[in-house]
């Protein structure tokens, strides 16, 4: 449960981040971290366009400047998105000034309010500077769905467990998680449906 849904000091450290919202409504916020990529995406905008159903896309910069057209047809489709540093960069590993340049020289390609730290990991000063300019949105619910050791049940598992009112879910569109997005999405997408779960862009 810690990996899935975040304890009560994760969310106190970023208490002015979203990681929840709505929590009286049946509405959850589906996101996608670590995109564009040309052999995710793609086919993940057609599962969102098959269930007419809107998501925001997290993208590092270095697969924007790798796949323009790829960043441009995200939004065409209706969906947002929002920063992920330029190469999916660690904050612990690097000083509060060169995060941040990080952080700003992808904004210059994706420019968007929002912004979630790669792996959530981020130095205090880093994320002091941060939020006076971006919207953090960090998550409620994490399917892990970039775990190679683990199947798609268990990715759909994981939402029909730990998903609630005003989930922010965080799922990826990268290579590494091809195998169990391709086939989890679907799956989750249904079960919430059927439990009266409507889906919604973050604002």
């Amino acid at each position: 449960m810690f990996i899935e849904q975040p304890p009560a000091i994760f969310r106190w450290i970023f208490r002015d981040a979203v990681c929840r919202k709505n929590s009286s409504e049946k509405v959850v916020y589906l996101t996608f971290d670590d995109g564009p990529c040309a052999k995710t995406t793609p086919h993940i905008l057609d599962v969102l366009d098959t269930f007419n159903i809107k998501a925001t896309f997290f993208c590092v910069g270095e697969n924007v400047l790798r796949t323009p057209d790829l960043f441009a047809e995200i939004k065409q489709r209706g969906h947002a998105v929002g920063n992920h540093t330029m190469c999916h960069a660690n904050g612990f590993k690097y000083t509060t000034d060169e995060y941040i340049r990080l952080v700003d020289e992808a904004d210059t390609l994706i420019k968007s309010p929002f912004f979630r730290p790669p792996y959530g990991r981020i130095k205090p000063a880093q994320y002091k500077q941060l939020k006076k300019r971006y919207r953090f949105v960090m998550w409620d619910v994490i399917t892990r769905d970039y775990n190679a050791n683990l199947k798609p049940e268990k990715i759909v598992a994981i939402v029909k467990r730990y998903v609630r009112n005003g989930s922010v879910i965080v799922f990826h569109d990268s290579i590494k998680a091809q195998k169990n997005v391709f086939a989890a999405l679907p799956q989750a997408i249904e079960y919430l449906q059927k439990e009266g779960y409507r889906f919604e862009l973050i604002k």
